[in-house]
């Protein structure tokens, strides 16, 4: 079992940048690909980006190609989510969610276990 939470969402203005960080309970985290998604309000959950158990593997929706970054550090069990150049188009709640071992998938139904979420506002 795995517990996901997630931190640092908040409002920002365009342009601006956050960074979110997804903290890990249990073992084993490093056996884990880990995953970004995002809801905005009357929208399916979206992929944004993953990341492989050891870090050498990053995957990127196109809408935030270039603009953030997944990282992650297995002696802390967190991932985290470099967010730069933010747009209000970005704005949505965003869940960390983790797979068991294989490959790192933009699948929603492949992930194991998911966070509560962390709400990004962005304002123009």
């Amino acid at each position: 079992q795995v517990q996901l939470v997630e931190s640092g969402g908040g409002l920002v203005q365009a342009g601006g940048s956050l960074r979110l960080s997804c903290a890990a309970s249990g073992r084993s985290f490093s056996n884990y690909s880990m995953a970004w998604f995002r809801q905005a309000p009357g929208k399916e959950r979206e992929f944004v980006a993953a990341i492989s158990w050891s870090g050498g593997k990053t995957y990127y929706a196109d809408s935030v190609k270039g603009r953030f970054a997944i990282s992650r550090d297995n002696a802390k069990n967190t991932v985290y989510l470099q967010m730069n150049s933010l747009k209000p188009e970005d704005r949505a709640v965003y869940y960390c969610a983790a797979r068991i071992g294989g490959s790192i998938t933009t699948s929603r139904g492949a992930y194991d276990y998911w966070g509560q979420g962390t709400q990004v506002t962005v304002t123009s």
